[in-house]
């Protein structure tokens, strides 16, 4: 992936990148994108049937600066790219996967809008206190989460000290009942 300095991804530059004259036919794509200073633009106008986009490695400022016309997308991975949070990610309404390991995310209310999530991946990021699982409860589909390399791993929240008798999985599974793995071993065991 070329580091993209255009000033948006406009359908000429979206040709060659997926190597197709219809963009129509793109359903996936994997770029390295950095929007410090130049956004997107809503290139997923050109892309009507992207279901599967790698953006893992780039530079973003903030999901937003992926533009508002996603909702197609199904599968979505950001790992590596900076992020702090994730507003901006309820204009993906249609993910199913979001895979955003080893960023600096600790809010997770930005999720609840996202119906019909099933995997989630947020190793290695920034989640301090172990409430905000809560906010996963709202993801009725949510069956896969990965969580480990986070601060609730070894204690509930930045202000406890850690404690023998803590088990981040038994609360995990307390505050979302309904998922199936938790670090990839299923959540039934403890």
């Amino acid at each position: 992936g070329e580091l993209l300095m255009d000033e948006h991804l406009s359908p000429r530059k979206l040709k060659v990148l997926a190597g197709v004259d219809d963009l129509q036919q793109v359903k996936a794509l994997e770029i390295r994108v950095d929007t410090r200073e130049i956004s997107l633009g809503n290139f997923g106008v050109h892309l009507p049937n992207l279901r599967e986009l790698k953006l893992n490695n780039s530079l973003l400022v903030s999901v937003r600066d992926l533009g508002t016309s996603l909702s197609h997308l199904c599968v979505l991975w950001m790992a590596r790219c900076g992020l702090s949070d994730l507003d901006g990610i309820s204009s993906f309404s249609s993910l199913k996967e979001l895979y955003v390991a080893y960023n600096n995310i600790s809010d997770l209310s930005q999720l609840t809008w996202l119906d019909h999530l099933e995997v989630l991946d947020l190793e290695g990021n920034s989640i301090e206190d172990i409430n905000q699982m809560q906010y996963l409860r709202l993801c009725c589909k949510l069956s896969h989460l990965t969580v480990e390399g986070n601060l609730i791993c070894l204690k509930p929240n930045a202000e406890s000290a850690e404690e023998p008798d803590y088990n981040y999985r038994a609360e995990v599974k307390k505050l979302i009942p309904h998922l199936k793995y938790l670090d990839r071993i299923p959540a039934s065991q403890t």
